[in-house]
């Protein structure tokens, strides 16, 4: 049996293009839920629509309204799927069923909707775009073309994951995309009309407060590997000098860093956490032992870490994660 299409479209002070957007997804038998996030009294009109609406006063940010809608439809649907869109008409419904065709046959994956560079991108969204591309890519090693498209399509399956991200505002979606691989969520992106009307200029992304709330996030998702750097890094210093042993320090550093490593995250079992731990350590000892026949064990550590930090993004980018995120 085929799972129920839930259109959630949250919105702000919407024009006209709400209803256009919820009559087209009526036509094509999708369920509608319309969050009005504490649009002031004078857009009422806007929400007068054929759908099911959930209002609240105060404007409470985009990943407010997504939560609060995604726990309404949890509660009245079952076996569904959900696809997120915007409420200015930037994504269309033919779009949407595509998203939803492809997650009715893969309801574990997170499905995207992907726009590529073309003339009618504005700067400003194009450059903000590529950016956080580059930033988000560094700091999963996922390499994911739009991170922040507002489509997206996800089954029944992945809502109690999607319910307990973090942020209320536009750094919520960009949480879902940093989590998805410390919580085993695949992803998958597929190409998409690109649609930016007015040149988007009715977009309320902030473009430096809310830029510094997702960079934020992206920076403080990041922090565990740093700490656990610096803190290997440190050991490493302290074994070699008291101990003169390299092999021994670079065990210890390694051992204790990946102790503060997972006690942190705790997203896999211990046992196949610590059986990467072994594998990675053995390989930086050999790279560690053999750079350091030339030059100093301190610069040798430094390099180490750089090599299979590249190896190890190469490595996900073109195989682990090739097919999870192709564009199609």
């Amino acid at each position: 049996m085929s799972r129920t299409k839930v259109a959630l479209v949250p919105s702000y002070e919407p024009d006209e293009n709400l209803k256009r957007v919820v009559d087209d997804l009526l036509r094509n038998n999708f369920e509608v839920v319309v969050v009005n996030d504490g649009s002031s009294k004078e857009y009422d009109k806007y929400f007068n629509i054929k759908a099911k609406v959930i209002s609240y006063s105060n404007n409470r940010g985009k990943g407010y309204a997504l939560k609060i809608g995604l726990k309404y439809i949890n509660e009245n649907y079952k076996n569904y799927i959900v696809v997120t869109m915007d409420s200015d008409g930037q994504h269309t419904v033919e779009d949407a069923i595509k998203l939803c065709n492809y997650v009715e046959d893969n309801p574990d994956i997170l499905v995207l909707g992907s726009r590529k560079r073309n003339k009618s991108i504005p700067l400003r969204s194009y450059l903000g775009n590529s950016i956080t591309r580059f930033v988000y890519s560094l700091a999963t090693k996922m390499d994911i073309y739009d991170t922040q498209t507002g489509l997206r399509a996800f089954s029944d399956i992945l809502v109690p994951y999607m319910l307990k991200i973090e942020g209320n505002r536009f750094e919520y979606e960009m949480n879902v995309l940093l989590n998805a691989k410390r919580n085993n969520i695949r992803i998958k992106e597929l190409t998409i009309r690109t649609i930016y009307i007015d040149n988007n200029s009715k977009s309320h992304f902030n473009t430096i407060k809310d830029s510094f709330k997702i960079y934020k996030e992206i920076i403080k998702f990041s922090m565990t590997s740093i700490l656990s750097f610096i803190i290997d890094y440190l050991l490493y210093i302290l074994l070699i000098i008291f101990s003169k042993n390299l092999v021994l320090s670079n065990v210890g550093a390694r051992g204790l860093s990946s102790l503060f490593n997972y006690s942190v995250n705790r997203k896999n079992s211990f046992i196949n956490y610590y059986m990467l731990v072994v594998v990675i350590l053995i390989l930086n000892t050999m790279i560690l032992s053999l750079l350091s026949l030339v030059i100093d064990v301190y610069s040798a550590k430094i390099l180490t870490e750089l090599i299979l930090f590249i190896c190890s993004y190469l490595v996900q980018k073109l195989f682990i994660f090739k097919e999870n995120n192709s564009v199609n």
